[in-house]
Formats: structure tokens, C-alpha cells, sequence
């Protein structure tokens, strides 16, 4: 069963590692690449931001953004401000992100995201766990896939999973780590055989990673859609 409760206190702890770690740059070094291709460190900053107040309409019932153009130009006008902007804007939506948490709800409501997604209310504080932690990472300032907590890890893997299973055009894989746990995810033909470190599977599931250090039996490692 999902905490929201528990996962809205882990979304306040990477707030605050992300926040920390992101007070350690500068206005040049923001400007300066991430690790997603065509995005400085700013654009990460400011999608993060931008998110919380997008998530903040979806707890609350409006649409999570008025279009994907206004989305795109949100993050790109924010992208260049100066770091302490940034830094109080993070602050500031993260503040809104928790206490839109905090109120009364139905907790069991189903919710509708982007592109008519749609989820369970209670799994809105994850999915805000998941942009946090996961730009972290892309900001590339020392905060890698192996430094998120091994919860974390198996429950994104958990999900990205399950969001690839019955696609057609990922061959049926079976995902098998290290240390002994196993997840299945693709279609229903094929029969791929992945081995390795349960971040690296989540690195390859996320886009973060191309899994050439993981082993593969039966074909090469399929090639996952865009998320």
C-alpha cells in the first residue's frame, strides 16, 4: 500500500539535498550544461519549480499545465535567472508542494496528469520523489544514480517497469540484478535475459544511463521509448 505521508517526507528530504547542493554553484556554473541534452543546470532548476506548482493543480483538482507549449516556455523563461532566484523559487513551490499535501483529501481519488495520464492521488508524492531525485542527478554536480536510497531504487525501477509491460515494441525482458531480485517488463515476444547492478537498470529504464555495462542474453538490450 502507498504512504503518501512517508513519501511526502521523502520528497522534503531530496528537496532539501537538492537544494543544498544546488547552493554550492554559481551563476556562471547554472548556466552551464546538465546532464539532459539541450538543458543547462537552469532549465533542470526550473523545471523542478515549475513541476511543484504542476503537481500542486493536479492534488488540487486543475489541469497539471495549461498546454505543453506553455510548459516548454515556463521552463525557458525561468531557465536563466539568477541562482538565488532559482534557489527561492525552489523553496517556495517545494513549500506549496508540501502543504497542498497536508490538506484533507481523498487520498484513494484517481487524478489526471499529462497527456491524459491518469493515477491514484496517493502516488502524486512519488511521482514528485521521482523529479526530485532524478534531476538531481542531472544536474551533474557530484549526485549520482548510486547515492539515491535503495527504496527509491527499487520502487522507480518497480514502476518503470510495469509502465513498459505490454508494449509491443520492447521485447518480452527479464531484468535480473546482482543481488537476486528480478522484475519482467516488454511485450509477450522476444525473450531477453538482463544482468547487473539495480542502478544501472534504473539508469537504462530512466534515460539516464544507455545500459551498455549491463550483460544481455537472448538479443541485444531492447530500446525503451521515450518517458
Amino acid at each position: 500500500m502507498i504512504d503518501h505521508e512517508r513519501d511526502l517526507a521523502h520528497v522534503r528530504e531530496a528537496t532539501e539535498r537538492l537544494l543544498n547542493a544546488a547552493a554550492s554553484l554559481d551563476n556562471a556554473a547554472a548556466a552551464e550544461p546538465s546532464r539532459l541534452p539541450g538543458w543547462t543546470r537552469g532549465h533542470v532548476l526550473a523545471h523542478v519549480a515549475r513541476n511543484a506548482d504542476a503537481l500542486v493543480n493536479v492534488l488540487q483538482g486543475r489541469p497539471m499545465y495549461a498546454d505543453a507549449a506553455t510548459r516548454d516556455a515556463d521552463i525557458e523563461r525561468d531557465s536563466g535567472r539568477p541562482l538565488d532566484v532559482q534557489l527561492a523559487d525552489l523553496r517556495e513551490t517545494a513549500d506549496r508542494f508540501q502543504a497542498a499535501g497536508a490538506e484533507p483529501a481523498d487520498w484513494s481519488r484517481t487524478v489526471e496528469l499529462r497527456n491524459g495520464v491518469t493515477d491514484s492521488a496517493s502516488r502524486i508524492p512519488f511521482r514528485r520523489w521521482v523529479e526530485v531525485a532524478l534531476h538531481h542527478v542531472d544536474l551533474g554536480v557530484g549526485h549520482e544514480l548510486e547515492d539515491l536510497p535503495e527504496e527509491f531504487v527499487q520502487r522507480e525501477i518497480d514502476f518503470l517497469t510495469e509502465r513498459f509491460k505490454g508494449l509491443e515494441s520492447v521485447p518480452a525482458t527479464v531484468l535480473r540484478a546482482d543481488d537476486g531480485r528480478g522484475w519482467t517488463t516488454g511485450g509477450t515476444s522476444g525473450g531477453i535475459s538482463v544482468m547487473g547492478p539495480a542502478t544501472e537498470f534504473l539508469g537504462w529504464l530512466a534515460g539516464r544511463r544507455d545500459g551498455s555495462t549491463l550483460k544481455t542474453e537472448g538479443g541485444p538490450l531492447p530500446e525503451l521509448p521515450p518517458l
